[in-house]
């Protein structure tokens, strides 16, 4: 069980019209799988060089490993995994991961989707309600993206949502075979006084939940 005063806000559950975040659970290994397995061309330029091939990580038993790992974490109070659905059907994640509470209360925000609803205004959405529940019930003071110059989506998503790009990590991860550069975006939770679901709402109109 987690405790409320080391991890304030979690678990959790987040939705807004058919998109829904919930925890990772036990019986999502099989989905998650397939989808992770479609999606490789998708993803796997954006994802951390490994030595073992793409299939045996994304395994059932993969996902059992991992979310051991993450729901440890989150436990700890260094993290929230939510996993993302759309009309029920899982759709990708978003985590805020290396929480560092006390003086700094930040956090590291990563995600992803399926490529069936990019486009759709899910993925910003999904940020969007991560966002407000960290800078509300988590408690927690700035939000730290890092993505690859070269992904000019996700530049995009966290460029419409207020996040502000504060700089250049040179050579900063091993992505994809080889250490790449990295553009830090951060968002402050005095940034959006109305909060990011709302700066949503103004910029997607007709998308889910309208």
């Amino acid at each position: 069980m987690t405790d409320p005063l080391l991890h304030p806000g979690w678990p959790a559950r987040l939705a807004w019209g058919p998109v829904e975040l919930h925890p990772l659970r036990r019986r999502d290994a099989a989905e998650w799988s397939r989808l992770r397995v479609a999606n490789e061309s998708w993803l796997s330029p954006w994802e951390p060089t490994a030595t073992a091939p793409w299939m045996p990580r994304h395994s059932p038993a993969a996902y059992r490993a991992m979310r051991r790992t993450v729901s440890r974490r989150a436990r700890l109070g260094t993290s929230l995994p939510f996993a993302v659905r759309v009309d029920g059907r899982l759709a990708g994640q978003v985590t805020v991961d290396n929480i560092v509470r006390g003086a700094l209360l930040s956090g590291s925000l990563g995600y992803w989707v399926d490529r069936a609803v990019a486009g759709r205004g899910v993925a910003s959405l999904a940020v969007a309600l991560v966002c407000d529940h960290a800078f509300g019930p988590a408690g927690l003071h700035r939000l730290q993206a890092d993505i690859r110059p070269e992904n000019a989506r996700s530049r995009r998503l966290v460029e419409r949502l207020g996040f502000r790009h504060e700089g250049l990590l040179r050579r900063y991860l091993d992505i994809d075979g080889d250490w790449r550069d990295h553009l830090a975006y951060a968002l402050l939770a005095e940034d959006l006084p109305g909060g990011a679901l709302a700066r949503w709402r103004q910029m997607s109109p007709g998308r889910p939940g309208d």
